[in-house]
This record gives structure tokens, sequence and C-alpha cells, in this order.
């Protein structure tokens, strides 16, 4: 047992470990996300002006096209180009020469830097997606080590269970010989998109079935709800006491727990007590003489003129209270 207080103490100490981690790398998977975002929004209108610079530059081919045309329709000059336009006055030159520099005019908005902006676009662009793709990379390392975390979280958590559920067996067959009681995780429904889940995640509580009768496999079992009171109390008791056998506290208040036992059990939770004594210390309190058998020490607690008074008694004036409050009970 002290060497699985320990695992435990220490299992427990892994996992709050482990949930800190968790939160810091939620938190990290957080900023990571929000830098996805950031990069993906980058992305989308560097391919926006990717497009725009992509249209543009189709249209500038276009319109070189089409002037190298008109320069290979157009050829070498004749011979007699000269002799031509020797004749022609210079109102008529200004003129054509003014017509001909509104048809060059068509083209004095073209983009001369369109190709290195193609270019700084492109590497951008590539610059981004390595970039989004290492960080797809580390959000998969994260989410990794997410589910590793919490696969020993949940196999913590049904240690435990495990734990408690044996000694609540054990525990229960010791308050009450004839009879047992077991503990089992609820399930709850489960949905289509749960498959490969852990198992612990498919359950929703815990059900503890108990028989007062018969120790035999042919006794019916009930549940809380179909336990008296007394009957609750103990199941209440048994429950405490096993989890006090995996990870005992310094003390326990118990205030008349056994008002609704009968004589027998009110006897097994003395004796219980008792074993469990040397772990923890139990502090109670009784109109019983039961839990008094056992007990080390015993205080009486009297009410005069509005105020309680607390004094120290011996084992004998403890039983004579006891019995005189059953007697005039």
């Amino acid at each position: 047992m002290e060497s699985t207080r320990k695992q435990l103490a220490t299992a427990i100490s892994e996992l709050q470990d482990y949930e800190t981690k968790e939160k810091a790398l939620q938190i990290n998977i957080d900023n990571v996300l929000e830098q996805q975002r950031d990069l993906e929004k980058q992305q989308a209108d560097f391919q926006l002006q990717y497009d725009k610079i992509t249209a543009k530059e189709d249209e500038v081919k276009q319109k070189r096209e089409d002037s190298l045309k008109k320069m290979r329709l157009l050829g070498a000059l004749p011979t007699d180009t000269f002799s031509k336009w020797q004749n022609v006055k210079p109102r008529e030159l200004e003129k054509k020469l003014l017509e001909c520099v509104n048809e060059l005019k068509k083209y004095e908005n073209v983009n001369k830097k369109a190709l290195d902006q193609y270019m700084t676009a492109s590497s951008q662009k590539e610059e981004l997606t390595k970039r989004m793709a290492e960080q797809k990379k580390s959000e998969d390392s994260i989410e990794e080590l997410l589910k590793v975390l919490e696969n020993r979280k949940y196999e913590a958590i049904d240690l435990t269970f495990k734990q408690v559920k044996k000694n609540f067996e054990q525990v229960f067959k010791q308050l009450v010989p004839h009879g047992r009681g077991k503990m089992q995780m609820r399930a709850r429904e489960q949905r289509d998109d749960e498959e490969g889940i852990n198992s612990v995640e498919l359950y929703e509580g815990i059900s503890v079935l108990v028989s007062f009768v018969s120790d035999d496999g042919d006794s019916e079992t009930r549940e809380m709800t179909q336990l008296s009171g007394g009957q609750k109390s103990l199941v209440a008791l048994a429950i405490i006491f096993s989890i006090q056998k995996c990870d005992p506290a310094p003390f326990y208040l118990f205030d008349e727990i056994d008002a609704a036992l009968d004589a027998q059990h009110r006897k097994s939770v003395a004796d219980m007590i008792q074993s469990l004594s040397d772990q923890a210390q139990f502090v109670t309190t009784t109109f019983r003489p039961e839990l008094l058998a056992t007990a080390e020490k015993f205080y009486g607690v009297r009410f005069r003129n509005k105020v309680s008074h607390i004094d120290s008694v011996t084992r004998e004036q403890a039983y004579d209270f006891v019995e005189d409050d059953t007697t005039h009970g």
C-alpha cells in the first residue's frame, strides 16, 4: 500500500505537470493557428496580386505581339520613301507626325517592371508555402504530444478507479460480512463520430451496486436509489474508506455517521475506523456506544447559558452520557 500510495502521488504529480504542459501547448497551438491564419491571409493577398500581375503581363505580351506583327507587316522601308515625302508640305508632315504620336501614346502606360514584380511575387509565394508546411508539421507534432498526454491522463484515471473499486469490494465485505458490493463505470451512448476515442471518455459516471442479504452470486444487487437511509450511509462510508486506502487524508471529521445504522453495522464501522487510525486521525461525534469502544480520547460538549463548553472526559463518562441520551431519547 505504501508503494501504491507513492506511485499514486507520483502519478498525480506527473498528471499535474502534464496538465500544465497541456495548457502551455494549447496556448502554443492557438498562437500557431493565429500565425497560420495570418500567413494564409498574406498568401491570399499575394495570390490576388499575382493574378493581377499575370493578367497585366498577358495583356502586355499581347500588345507586344501586335506591335511586332505591325513591324513585320511594315517591313523594310522602300527606297522611294524619302522621295515620296520630300515634296509634302511641313503642315501635312506635322499632322502625320501627330497622328503617329497619338498612336504611340496607347503604349505609354505599359508597366516595364511587370516581369520583376512577377518574379518577386513568385519568390514570396514559395517562401510562404514553405513556412506554411513547417507550421503544419509543428501543429501535427503538438497534436501528437497532446494525444500522448491525454492517454497518460486516462490511464491514471483508469488505474485509480480500479484501485478504488477493489478497495470498495474489500471494505464493504468487512462492513457487511454477509453482503457484497461493487463499483462500475456507467457508460453513455456513443455517437457515430466518436469511434477510436479513449475508453474512459465513453463513461459518464460511476454506479454502485450492493447486496445486504447474501454474498452468493444469485442475490439481488441494488443501486443507491433503492437503499434505505442507513444503507446509503454505510455505502457512502465504504466509498470514503476505499478512497482513504488509496490516498489517505491527514484527518477525517465525521458528524454522527452512525445515527442511521443498526448496532451490528455501527460495530463494523468502529472496527474499520480503528484499523485505519494508524494512517490518519479520525474525529467523530456520536450518541451511540459502539464508536466509544475503540476511541482513544473523549470530549463532551455541554450547552449552558447559550454557550457551548468542550471538556475532556473519561471513557466511563462518555458511556454514561450516551446511555443517558439513549434512555431519554
